[in-house]
């Protein structure tokens, strides 16, 4: 055996064998993608180094034209600050200071009870997320607790599967509510307090249609003078009775409704007598035929706040107006009055978060359901492989203010693309595979490798793979024609493959004549080349598995689907789902779905808990992937979660 197949040997790691130190060491080069070692990478940066020295002289030139300018005109020029380093996220920030820490301080009482209110009628999507983080996080920083309470008064809307799958999505961001409440556990309290209301004259039965309403309350455009219903006049009495016949079930829907007389002449649309009961012929889904009237969301929430003791009422903005109304009804009924105060909500540029166009994508095929992971509803996000953690992370970012937030989509992928790199191991995936045989490799076929999870972070421990003499690359990663500015596999040229004892070099290749693609590499090892300029990822025969992987883009092609030509439909993404039926993983992947949850935090936050999607890995070169719920013992499904670099294209 020549000193080179002993060096070669040693390096091959059988069993538990130490990692050789003088294996070259090897990094991402996120213009290209490549791997490559450190000296390798250290001269392309040089390169690009003085590339971008030209640019900023250009840059210094017009600044100076610029600053001489400005001291000719007396003008003093500005002194360039260096920008200080990013510092880490502290996920108690956005309490510790800014609005909500004002808010507390308007009412700094212990303990803090607060509420997370949805309606149970469509699933969650990621501008929720904001509003889960901030009540759940508001009381728990402050060592109270947080309900969970669904605002089921509107049973024509409402299912059980939104239900569970609401209380889910809490729970899988890390939440655990104090208690799970529904609106509807305080119908009859509800309802004896809008006799109360009738009884202090402050609401009364109306009969008028959409159309006298709208002139009552100054028609289009607010173009007449507003004026109140003439129901209003009616007695005490009359309208208790009238409430008590909506009850009885003596009027059909829209033929009567309960108004509070608020004050028609106030310049805020929330006091002109708004809405607290109406009839609706639907059986509620806990309370069954029990109830023909329903109360709305304006009588509602207030009551519910102050039956629950809510100290701090936090809501988004599109509720300002509201909060008058709010304090009205808790003052004129006498009973205890939490403090509302609203954030500005969040929202995502490129995409659509509305329920109505949602329900569109799914009932018209563009998507396969609500959890489709092009979408971004959270249960969509989930599947995707999002982390809980990284959504958290991604709030915390943002922080809390009094503005309404439109992010972009990249920016909430460098988020995600932060946290999963340094959270989740490495393992190699090849897309699109073709065979290369390494004729000189019998040696080495069968031998095992031991690779760490992770360069940055040995806790994650490492896992075995085998070293075969054939092995498949990607497609991407071979050239017919070679050029001077490629670095990878060519005829003639030599290539590392990661971990492997040896670079190899290409010899000949095979092609299918009908599609000309190629269907065989042959190569050799070059026992000469110690550092090759470039390392790909590759995946042997032994222990391989076939898996079926989704590369998921923008379902969208513009930042605003509303203003696209033609409607928002034209602006859907043909290329928003690209699936390759035939890509392999390497074997380590048995060990990374065995230790799921990667990473183990909020609601993942031990072994085993956590659904398929908490199979989350970077694989090395290509994307960071999540294990879809559609797979199963035979067939992997895989799902990229984000790529590995921002793609400069989105900008």
């Amino acid at each position: 055996m020549t000193d080179a197949v002993v060096d070669a040997a040693a390096k091959m790691q059988l069993a538990d064998a130490p990692v050789d130190p003088n294996a070259p060491k090897l990094v991402l080069d996120e213009e290209t993608g490549e791997m490559v070692s450190k000296g390798e990478l250290k001269k392309r940066l040089a390169k690009r180094a003085k590339k971008a020295i030209k640019e900023k002289n250009k840059d210094d030139k017009k600044n100076v034209a610029a600053t001489t300018a400005a001291a000719q005109d007396g003008a003093t020029p500005k002194k360039q600050t260096p920008k200080p380093e990013e510092a880490p996220i502290d996920t108690q920030a956005m309490f510790k200071q800014g609005f909500l820490n004002d808010v507390y301080n308007e009412r700094p009482v212990k303990p803090v009870f607060t509420r997370f209110p949805p309606e149970p009628n469509g699933f969650l999507h990621i501008g929720h997320a904001k509003a889960i983080a901030i009540n759940f996080g508001f009381a728990k920083y402050h060592g109270g607790n947080c309900y969970l309470r669904f605002d089921d008064t509107n049973p024509e809307a409402e299912e059980e599967i939104y239900f569970t799958a609401i209380e889910d999505t809490v729970r899988w961001l890390g939440f655990t509510p104090y208690k799970i409440t529904y609106s509807s556990d305080n119908f009859q309290k509800l309802y004896d307090l809008a006799e109360k209301l009738i009884g202090l004259d402050k609401a009364y039965v109306c009969h008028c249609n959409d159309d006298e309403i709208k002139l009552q309350r100054g028609g289009e455009k607010g173009s007449s003078p507003r004026f109140r219903c003439k129901h209003a006049e009616q007695s005490v009495e009359e309208n208790l009775q009238k409430f008590r016949d909506m009850r009885d079930g003596k009027y059909k829907p829209r033929e009567a409704f309960l108004r509070m007389k608020q004050d028609i002449t106030d310049g805020n649309p929330q006091m002109w007598d708004l809405a607290a009961y109406r009839v609706l012929d639907k059986p509620h889904h806990r309370t069954g035929s029990q109830w023909k009237i329903y109360p709305t969301y304006d009588f509602t929430h207030c009551l519910c706040d102050s039956f629950e003791g809510i100290t701090h009422s936090l809501c988004t903005t599109e509720f300002v107006l509201s909060r008058v109304s709010y304090e009205w009804l808790n003052k004129s009924l006498g009973v205890y009055e939490p403090m509302q105060r609203e954030y500005g909500r969040l929202s995502l540029s490129g995409t659509v978060l509305s329920k109505r166009k949602l329900k569109e994508l799914v009932d018209r095929k563009f998507v396969r359901g609500w959890d489709d992971p092009r979408l971004y509803t959270l249960i969509a996000v989930r599947r995707r492989g999002v982390p809980p953690g990284a959504i958290l992370e991604f709030v915390n970012e943002l922080g809390v203010t009094t503005s309404n937030s439109i992010i972009q989509i990249v920016r909430f992928e460098q988020t995600i693309r932060r946290y999963l790199e340094r959270t989740v191991p490495r393992l190699m995936l090849v897309l699109d595979p073709v065979p290369v045989v390494i004729e000189d490799a019998d040696e080495f076929d069968g031998s095992e490798l031991t690779v760490p999870f992770s360069s940055k972070n040995a806790a994650m421990g490492d896992h075995k793979i085998k070293f075969t003499k054939t092995v498949y690359i990607d497609r991407s990663d071979f050239r017919e024609v070679d050029s001077k500015d490629y670095f990878r596999l060519a005829p003639g040229k030599t290539v590392g493959l990661l971990q492997a004892p040896f670079p190899i070099k290409a010899t000949s290749f095979t092609k299918d004549e009908t599609t000309g693609k190629i269907t065989e590499i042959r190569a050799v090892f070059d026992r000469e080349t110690k550092k090759p300029k470039t390392f790909i990822q590759w995946v042997g025969t032994d222990g391989s598995r076939k898996c079926e992987v989704h590369i998921y883009n923008p379902l969208f092609k513009s930042e605003n689907p509303a203003a696209a030509e033609g409607g928002w439909l034209s602006d859907i993404n043909p290329e928003s789902e690209v699936v390759y039926p035939d890509a392999l993983i390497e074997s380590g992947f048995d060990e990374v779905k065995r230790r799921a949850p990667w990473p183990e935090a909020a609601g993942e936050s031990e072994l085993g808990k956590g659904g398929p999607e908490s199979v989350r890995f970077q694989a090395m070169r290509v994307a960071y992937f999540a294990l879809d719920k559609e797979s199963t013992d035979d067939k992997i499904v895989l799902n990229r979660i984000v790529s590995l670099k921002e793609d400069k294209e989105k900008n």
